[in-house]
C-alpha cells in the first residue's frame, strides 16, 4: 500500500491537496476527523479551546502516535494508494510507514494568509481571533509538525489562488498515482 500524507499549518490548503486526491479518485482519510469525534465524545461541543484539549490529553494518555493509529484503523487495506490529510508528527508519520511506502507532502502559507483563510472558513475548532490562532499554531509546532514539513517529499507553496495549488497537487498526485502501476 502507498500512502500519501499531507502536512501543513492550519489554513495551508491541505483541504486542496485532499481535493485533487479525490478528483483522481483516491481515498482520503482527514486525521482532524478523528479529533473532532473525541472532541464532540468528551465535550459535546467543537470550540478551538475543546479541540485543544482534546488533542492534547489524545496524546498525552495515549501516546503521540495515537491519532495515526485511530486513522489507519479505518484504512481499507485492500486500498493500493490512499491520502491522509493532516499528519502532525514524525512519530505518525512512522505509523504509517509500517503499513507501508509513505510520501509526504507539505503545503506551505504564510501565518497571514492562513489566519485569513481561517477567519473565512470558520470551521468548528477553527480560532476567531488572532490569540487563538498564533495559540493553536503552537501546539502543533508541539507537536512536530515543522519537522514534518521540512522532510517532506514535496512542497507546494499555496500563496496565490486556489487552481495554482490545486494544479500543484494534482500534478504530483497523478505522477504517484501512474506510479503505482
Amino acid at each position: 500500500m502507498k500512502i500519501v500524507l499531507i502536512a501543513g499549518m492550519p489554513g495551508s490548503g491541505k483541504s486542496i491537496v485532499a481535493k485533487a486526491a479525490r478528483d483522481l479518485g483516491l481515498k482520503v482519510y482527514n486525521m482532524g476527523d478523528v479529533i473532532r469525534e473525541y472532541t464532540k465524545k468528551y465535550y459535546g461541543v467543537i470550540t478551538p479551546e475543546t479541540m485543544r484539549e482534546t488533542s492534547r490529553k489524545l496524546r498525552e494518555i495515549y501516546g503521540k502516535e495515537i491519532v495515526a493509529i485511530k486513522t489507519l484503523e479505518r484504512i481499507d487495506p485492500n486500498e493500493s494508494i490512499v491520502v491522509v490529510d493532516g499528519v502532525r508528527s514524525l512519530d505518525e508519520v512512522q505509523i504509517f510507514k509500517r503499513k507501508g511506502e509513505t510520501i509526504t507532502i507539505a503545503v506551505h502559507a504564510s501565518p497571514k494568509t492562513r489566519y485569513e483563510r481561517l477567519i473565512k472558513r470558520g470551521r468548528p475548532g477553527d480560532p476567531d481571533n488572532w490569540k487563538d490562532f498564533v495559540k493553536r499554531d503552537m501546539i502543533e509546532l508541539s507537536f512536530g509538525l515543522g519537522n514534518v514539513i521540512a522532510l517532506a517529499d514535496y512542497m507546494i507553496v499555496n500563496e496565490t489562488t486556489i487552481e495554482e495549488a490545486y494544479r500543484g497537487a494534482y500534478n504530483i498526485l497523478k505522477k504517484l498515482v501512474e506510479k503505482r502501476c
